[in-house]
């Protein structure tokens, strides 16, 4: 979500909405989402089906074949939303209360996009440690977990332990998401601009946990590592900076790995003969400076991506050469959001009870994500579908569970077409019970007073 205040208003994805409104509206609704049964009930007798003597059945059916919990309860199609509010959207460390608002309508939008039951789990714990018990304990009633908006380093070592120590999917989409939806962004900008993944040079400002994983997934995409230059607070990522090699391990290791040109100073060097800049630091405007970007290759490409308020305007970036532009904002055009990817994703790996998302199973995401805004016509507005194209949940889904099968992660096989076809009625059906709801006067249009 992207949200500024401007003269008492919030911009909230492009929307100018009053506080007022938001508040009210959620006051009115008293939250987002609820639990309705979903079995056919037709009387009280139902329930000796329903719970006892006959749930014991199925519980027998678990003990004696584990796997079965995926056919028989809820766990199939359940995830959990979990935070512990230490890095909340614009807001920081915010404490787990104040996140549940975030973490609910992160449910919603499971939900409505990708027809995935999510569940806000928003816990009282700081200490690791104590995180990852807690996650693992109630690991049998999930089918995965999405980690949202956890501080770092934390947020890291989190994602791979749990990614170790669990049976189920484990995704947190700061990083994952992210790094999807840019690596989409990028194999369509650079097709428009006329370039390929391997020759280009490439920018990064902010080394977070969204850079990090970006950085990641542009190499295994094509990317080649040695051409990439990194920017933190401090200056660019470069061997000099054995400062790091103890108190940010992380960092240090890409130091290694990029920069081999042997890059010195800050931002504006970084964008000195870059062709990519992908930018995901500090609020702006100014951040990234004109008179830098004018600095870059041809037909560069500028991803600013900051939230509310990108690195650099896109008109900015345009008047000073760039080529293609992307924010995070849907006022602008391009806008690389992670909402176009976590619904897909976790809509497949649940789909074929995956054991976990892997890297590939993202990277099959992004081509397929690139691949359907290149059938549309690509062009320097449009590099990435939009929410409203929904066909391209089920479309990623289909990707990511076909190379899950491929990784063996998959406990249930598939094709890719029959879980495109599978996954598009799960996600259609979703929907329609939401316009149902909506026109038989279950759910309340809000009145504005």
């Amino acid at each position: 979500m992207v949200e500024a205040s401007i003269s008492g208003e919030k911009i909230l994805d492009g929307l100018r909405v009053s506080e007022d409104d938001a508040i009210n509206m959620h006051e009115y609704f008293q939250g987002k989402i609820e639990t309705i049964p979903k079995c056919w009930i037709s009387g009280l007798e139902d329930f000796a089906i329903w719970y006892t003597p006959g749930v014991t059945e199925a519980c027998r059916a678990i003990i004696e074949e584990r796997d079965r919990v995926f056919e028989l309860t809820l766990k199939w199609n359940t995830i959990a939303v979990v935070s512990d509010g230490t890095r909340v959207l614009g807001l920081g460390n915010i404490g787990p209360d104040a996140a549940l608002p975030v973490m609910e309508g992160k449910a919603l939008l499971f939900k409505y996009l990708g027809g995935v039951d999510a569940m806000p789990l928003c816990i009282n714990l700081r200490d690791e440690e104590e995180i990852v018990k807690v996650v693992k304990a109630v690991e049998p009633s999930f089918g995965g977990i999405n980690l949202e908006d956890i501080e770092k380093p934390k947020c890291f070592s989190l994602l791979e332990r749990l990614k170790n120590e669990l049976s189920i999917p484990v995704w947190h989409d700061d990083q994952q998401g992210t790094a999807t939806i840019v690596c989409a962004g990028l194999i369509n900008a650079l097709k428009v601009v006329g370039k390929r993944l391997g020759d280009v040079k490439v920018a990064m400002v902010g080394v977070g946990a969204a850079n990090v994983s970006v950085e990641r997934l542009i190499v295994k995409a094509g990317v080649d590592e040695r051409k990439i230059v990194m920017v933190d607070s401090k200056g660019i990522l470069s061997r000099s900076r054995s400062d790091l090699e103890k108190s940010e391990p992380y960092k240090w290791a890409l130091c290694l790995r990029t920069n081999f040109d042997g890059k010195e100073g800050g931002i504006a060097e970084a964008l000195d003969g870059a062709d990519v800049c992908i930018a995901m630091s500090r609020q702006g405007p100014g951040v990234i400076k004109k008179e830098w970007v004018k600095k870059m290759n041809d037909r560069a490409i500028v991803f600013s991506c900051a939230n509310p308020i990108p690195e650099i305007w896109p008109s900015e970036a345009k008047e000073a050469g760039a080529k293609v532009v992307a924010t995070a904002r849907s006022d602008f055009p391009n806008q690389l959001n992670n909402s176009l990817v976590f619904p897909g994703i976790f809509r497949g790996a649940l789909d074929v009870r995956a054991k976990g998302i892997s890297d590939r199973m993202c990277l099959a995401a992004a081509f397929e994500i690139a691949r359907m805004a290149e059938e549309k016509g690509l062009s320097e507005e449009y590099i990435v579908p939009t929410m409203e194209e929904w066909d391209v949940y089920p479309r990623e889904a289909a990707a990511a569970a076909y190379e899950a099968c491929l990784e063996g992660l998959a406990r249930k096989k598939t094709g890719k077409e029959k879980e495109y076809e599978y996954a598009k009625e799960i996600i259609s059906t979703a929907r329609r019970k939401f316009e149902q709801l909506k026109i038989s006067g279950l759910i309340r249009r809000y009145k504005k007073v």
